[in-house]
C-alpha cells in the first residue's frame, strides 16, 4: 500500500500526547483547541467539524444578537466542516516541540464555506495561478509591547499601561535591549517553527516594534502572519509582557500597520520589473497598482476592519489617507519599492496591524489581479481617484464595501455579506458605548 503524503505526519501525532489547531475567524483571531495525539490524527485524515459558532462570537467574544445571517443567536449553531491542512505542520519550541497544524472551513457537500478567511484567500489565489501568475507576499507587523498581564490591564481599567521600553526612540539598539529576552526567544524559536524574521527594531514610540517576516508564497505567508501575531503573546506571556496589534492603542503614539510587500512572478522571473521601462516598473505592475488604487475605497473595511483601525488612518501619522501610490513614497497608500528583477515590488501600506492577514491579502491581491484583467491604465485611474479619500470611519467603509459590486466579485457575494453584517453588529456595539472621552467632555457641563 502506498504511504499517503502524510501519514509520517499521521504517525508522529499519535506517538504524541496532544497536538493544537488553529483557524482564524473573521476578526483574525485565532480559534482552535488542544487534542489528544491520536484524535489529531484521526482529523487529518479523516476530516472533522467544529462549531459554527466560530463565526458567531465577535471580537469581544460576544454572540451576534441580530443582523447577522450565519451562526448569529437566531441560528442553531451547528457543526462546519474542518479540515487541517499537512502543509501547514510544524513543531512549536516554546511549547514543548508540539505539534500545530491550520484548519480551514467546509461546507456540508465538502466545498469550500465562502466566509473562511482562508478559503477567500485560496480562492483569490486559485484565480491567479489560472494566469500562470505565483503571487508572493511579505509581511511587516508594527505592534506594542506592555509590561503588564491579561490581569493587570483589567485591574488598572486599561488606563496608565506600562509598556516594556521607555521614551520614543526609533531604531534604538539601546532601547530595544530591554526586552533582550523576549527578543532573542523571537529570533531562536520562530525559524523553528518556520516563520522567519528578517528584521527588528524600535519603531516610534516606547515599546512599539516592527518586523520583517520573509517573503514567500501568499498563502504560507498568511499562515506564517496569523502565527507570530498568536506566537508573539505566547512567547511574551512567560517574561510578564503583553503585545497588542490594535492599529492605535494610544492617542500620544503613532499607529501600527500591517503593510504587504508583492510581488507577481511567472517562471521564476519577477513580473513586476522591466528594465526597459521608466523607474523598472512593467506594464503588469501599473495595471497592478491601477486595480488596487481603484478597489481601494470600496475595500478598505478588509484592511482597517474595526472602530478603532480609523484612529490611525488619520493625516500627520505616515498611515495614507488617500488611493495614492508613489516610487519609494512613504506617505502613499501604495508604494512602490525600487529595486532589481529579484526585489522590485509594490508595498501596500492602508492595513492595521489588526487587519486579518488571510482578507488583507486576498482584498490586495485580488483587486491587483483585476487591473491586470482589465488592462487598467494607471495614469487614467489616478486622474479618476484625484479627489477621492479613504473612509474616514467603519461606518463608511461598511457601506462603501456594502455598495461594491466589484467586492463581490473579487471576493464573493456570501463572503461580503457576511463581512458587512458583522461589521455593522461592530458599528452598533461602538454607537452604544458611553467612552472616557465623552465623560470628561460632557460629565460636567451638560
Amino acid at each position: 500500500m502506498t504511504p499517503t503524503p502524510h501519514s509520517h505526519l499521521e504517525q508522529q501525532l499519535r506517538g504524541s500526547t496532544h497536538a493544537r489547531f488553529f483557524i482564524t475567524d473573521l476578526d483574525g483571531l485565532c480559534r482552535g483547541k488542544t487534542l489528544s495525539g491520536e484524535r489529531m490524527a484521526d482529523m487529518l485524515v479523516g476530516g472533522g467539524t467544529i462549531a459554527s459558532a466560530v463565526f458567531g462570537w465577535d471580537v469581544a467574544d460576544d454572540l451576534y444578537l441580530h443582523g447577522v445571517d450565519f451562526a448569529g443567536m437566531g441560528t442553531a449553531l451547528g457543526e462546519i466542516g474542518l479540515r487541517l491542512d499537512p502543509a501547514t505542520a510544524r513543531q512549536l519550541p516554546w511549547d514543548g516541540m508540539r505539534w500545530v497544524l491550520i484548519g480551514e472551513h467546509l461546507q456540508p457537500d465538502g466545498t469550500p464555506l465562502p466566509i473562511c478567511p482562508r478559503q477567500v484567500l485560496k480562492r483569490v489565489l486559485a484565480e491567479a495561478q489560472a494566469l500562470d501568475l505565483s503571487a508572493q507576499v511579505g509581511v511587516e507587523f508594527e505592534w506594542f509591547v506592555l509590561s503588564e498581564t491579561e490581569r493587570s490591564v483589567r485591574d488598572k481599567g486599561f488606563r496608565q499601561l506600562r509598556t516594556a521600553t521607555e521614551a520614543v526612540s526609533n531604531y534604538s539598539p539601546f532601547r530595544v535591549d530591554a526586552v533582550k529576552p523576549f527578543v532573542n526567544e523571537l529570533f531562536e524559536w520562530l525559524p523553528q517553527a518556520d516563520i522567519h524574521l528578517e528584521a527588528l527594531h524600535t519603531e516610534a514610540g516606547p515599546g512599539n516594534l516592527e518586523v520583517a517576516l520573509r517573503h514567500g508564497e501568499a498563502l504560507a505567508t498568511a499562515d506564517r502572519a496569523a502565527l507570530f501575531k498568536q506566537a508573539v503573546r505566547e512567547i511574551g506571556r512567560p517574561h510578564g509582557l503583553l503585545s497588542t496589534f490594535m492599529a492605535k492603542w494610544s492617542t500620544a503614539y503613532g499607529g501600527c500597520g500591517q503593510h504587504l510587500h508583492q510581488s507577481l512572478w511567472r517562471d521564476g522571473r519577477n513580473l513586476f520589473h522591466d528594465p526597459a521601462a521608466p523607474q523598472g516598473m512593467s506594464a503588469t505592475l501599473r495595471q497592478y497598482i491601477a486595480g488596487q488604487l481603484q478597489a481601494l475605497p470600496e475595500l478598505c473595511a478588509l484592511y482597517a476592519p474595526f472602530v478603532n483601525s480609523y484612529k490611525r488612518l488619520v493625516p500627520g501619522m505616515l498611515a495614507p489617507v488617500q488611493p495614492s501610490w508613489g516610487v519609494d513614497d512613504r506617505h502613499a497608500a501604495l508604494r512602490v519599492v525600487p529595486g532589481g528583477p529579484r526585489s522590485l515590488r509594490l508595498e501596500t501600506r492602508t492595513p492595521g496591524a489588526d487587519a486579518n492577514p488571510y482578507l488583507a491579502m486576498a482584498a490586495a491581491i485580488a483587486s491587483g489581479l483585476h487591473g491586470i484583467r482589465q488592462g487598467l491604465d494607471l495614469d487614467e485611474v489616478v486622474r479618476q481617484s484625484a479627489h477621492a479619500s479613504l473612509p474616514r470611519s467603519l461606518e463608511q467603509a461598511t457601506e462603501r464595501l456594502d455598495r461594491s459590486t466589484l467586492a463581490r466579485e473579487l471576493l464573493g457575494g456570501a463572503f461580503v455579506q457576511h463581512f458587512v453584517q458583522t461589521r455593522r453588529w461592530e458599528c452598533d456595539r461602538h454607537q452604544r458605548a458611553v467612552t472616557d472621552w465623552e465623560l470628561a467632555r460632557y460629565l460636567e457641563v451638560v
